[in-house]
């Protein structure tokens, strides 16, 4: 298994951002094909301080391989191209290997 994870930075408005995710980003990232498993929260830190993201998206795929296709698709393309309309606080990409 391999997952992508997206780590939102603090947007400049957190309500706008929700929204935007909510209704419009998420719907676009849910016809990615491929798609084994898709989880996201709004993160807190654990001692009551300032979290260091405002999100976080976790996405499954069976294989790497199976993720570059995903991410090659129109759907994919579209959904990165998509980011630049609400992601103020931008966000980091990364890829783990994670053993079932």
């Amino acid at each position: 298994m391999v997952k992508l994870t997206v780590l939102f930075g603090h947007p400049e408005d957190p309500e706008a951002f929700e929204e935007y995710y909510a209704n419009r980003h998420v719907p676009l990232a849910a016809k990615l094909p491929n798609v084994y498993r898709f989880e996201s929260g709004r993160v807190r830190a654990v001692d009551g301080g300032e979290a260091p993201y405002h999100r976080i998206a976790e996405v499954w795929f069976e294989s790497a391989d199976r993720m570059g296709e995903a991410m090659s698709s129109p759907e994919g393309e579209a959904a990165s191209r998509d980011l630049a309309n609400f992601a103020t606080g931008g966000a980091t990409f990364f890829v783990s290997e994670v053993k079932a």
